[in-house]
């Protein structure tokens, strides 16, 4: 059996909430109320806890582990809540790592979603025959990692319909998305073919103004905020996962709401 070690003056209670601060809410909440001693830590993931990078490795390990325990109990079939338009949040607000002056503005006229991967048709699409696709109107629930919410009309097309429109090898893995501002973002495959899983291309009655992601956007009310990729410029179908911006610094992958 593996020796526990702590360096001499650390304070364990401490170093748990610092290397939880890698982790997004509400992970970093459900972490710190399970996360009763160092001991234990050391007994889930097998490894000895002794300073701030290896507490780091601990709670990658235990990211991992929840990313997968998360992905099991996804439910295709259940749908995320939908609520009237009188609910809808006015002013819905705008999120992102950059400020709103800093969206990226993208030429609609020139527009074409690039397709790659795993899939028989890889033809670029034009913004004009994507507002062609067979369009609905969900009314749901955007959870924000950092703790907010709100309410917001979206109105687009089936992830799941255009897959199978392209030909797309639905039993690959993944989907993964590339953004105009360099964003990036991959969801799993049950997921990109959830029933409210939408290409997005208005918000209200206007098409989707540029805050929101113009000209399209991937809204997955199933998903916490930053799994819902703005101004889409690419979508590859894959086996490999491919990673994110926010994944690749330690934010859960799965990420359900």
């Amino acid at each position: 059996m593996r020796k526990f070690r702590l360096i001499p003056g650390v304070d364990k209670t401490l170093l748990i909430k610092d290397a939880a601060k890698l982790m997004p809410d509400p992970a970093r909440r459900q972490f710190l109320r399970g996360a009763a001693s160092l001991g234990a830590l050391t007994l889930l993931t097998g490894c000895d806890i002794v300073d701030g990078p290896t507490a780091e490795r601990v709670l990658r390990k235990i990211s991992e582990f929840n990313d997968g325990v998360q992905a099991a109990l996804f439910n295709p079939n259940t749908l995320a809540p939908t609520y009237p338009e009188s609910a809808i949040t006015p002013d819905f607000p705008f999120n992102a790592y950059y400020g709103e002056d800093e969206a990226p503005v993208v030429n609609g006229e020139t527009y074409k979603l690039e397709i790659g991967g795993l899939v028989e048709n890889k033809t670029p699409w034009t913004l004009e025959d994507l507002y062609k696709l067979p369009q609905e109107r969900q009314i749901t629930r955007h959870i924000c990692v950092e703790g907010w919410s709100a309410i917001g009309s979206w109105t687009g097309a089936r992830l799941s319909d255009f897959l199978k429109r392209i030909g797309a090898d639905t039993s690959a893995k993944y989907v993964w998305f590339r953004c105009a501002e360099g964003y990036s973002n991959t969801i799993d495959m049950p997921t990109a073919l959830h029933p409210q899983t939408q290409m997005t291309f208005k918000y209200g009655n206007e098409i989707l103004p540029v805050k929101y992601g113009y000209p399209m956007k991937i809204r997955i009310p199933t998903k916490l905020g930053f799994k819902n990729p703005k101004h889409v410029v690419s979508l590859h179908v894959t086996n490999k996962d491919m990673g994110g911006y926010w994944e690749d610094q330690g934010y859960n992958w799965f990420s359900g709401s």
